[in-house]
């Protein structure tokens, strides 16, 4: 019996028009204990040359949060590894830890756009200091789904988001994280703002979604932050 014929899977990011992309930007999320001022990882950030976005965290006055990204994420061992590891008194807390990795759903008309300039822009913008971000995982009966189908309760979920987006209260930043997350998210989600209520609201809104309401596992931990640094300051 003649063996079948192993082909490679294309794994670019489509766009419209035949657009085609291998470029995906990676952004982590890591939350530090013992750290009331956040000055240390601001410090580390500088002498590690990352971009990066330095949040104080809203729910523990002892605690900050830093995000980093890169389209290289090897990054994440050469540059964020010593630049933690050089940190004198901030613990990491592994349980708000977060990546993922930017995606396109095929009907993007522009691919860098989507891909890396639109999630740098949302996450260093200083109009925008306000942030939720949260990881996610989906019920295996989504992927059971017919894309159109798909499609179609993504969409709703879409179009809530654009509306928020339109009136400037809350715009996000979404990434796949599917291998990448110790607890096996499905993705990561970032919601920023110039103020908190939009973003918790938004929330809301979205638990009324079929997406929501039928089809996700989990939420959570949320991380609620305000930006008092950017890399591009």
């Amino acid at each position: 019996m003649e063996r079948p014929q192993a082909i490679a899977p294309d794994i670019s990011e489509k766009g419209q028009g035949g657009q085609s992309s291998d470029v995906r930007l990676f952004m982590q999320l890591l939350a530090f204990d013992d750290c009331p001022d956040p000055i240390e990882l601001i410090d580390a950030a500088q002498q590690y040359n990352l971009n990066a976005t330095v949040y104080e965290d809203v729910n523990d006055p002892t605690a900050a949060a830093m995000l980093t990204w890169t389209t290289d994420p090897t990054d994440f061992v050469t540059k964020v590894r010593p630049a933690v590891q050089s940190l004198d008194t901030a613990i990491l807390n592994p349980a708000y830890t977060m990546l993922g990795r930017s995606y396109s759903l095929g009907y993007e008309p522009n691919l860098a756009e989507t891909l890396v300039d639109r999630p740098i822009r949302h996450a260093s913008n200083p109009d925008w200091p306000w942030a939720v971000w949260y990881p996610l995982r989906r019920k295996g009966e989504f992927s059971r789904l017919e894309r159109d189908e798909q499609m179609a309760i993504l969409k709703e979920h879409g179009i809530i988001g654009m509306g928020f987006g339109a009136g400037d209260f809350a715009h996000d930043i979404r990434l796949a994280s599917h291998g990448l997350d110790a607890n096996d998210n499905d993705f990561t989600i970032g919601l920023v703002g110039k103020e908190l209520a939009p973003l918790s609201i938004l929330v809301q809104t979205m638990r009324k979604t079929q997406q929501t309401a039928l089809y996700i596992e989990r939420l959570g931990p949320f991380f609620v932050g305000h930006a008092v640094w950017r890399s591009t300051d």
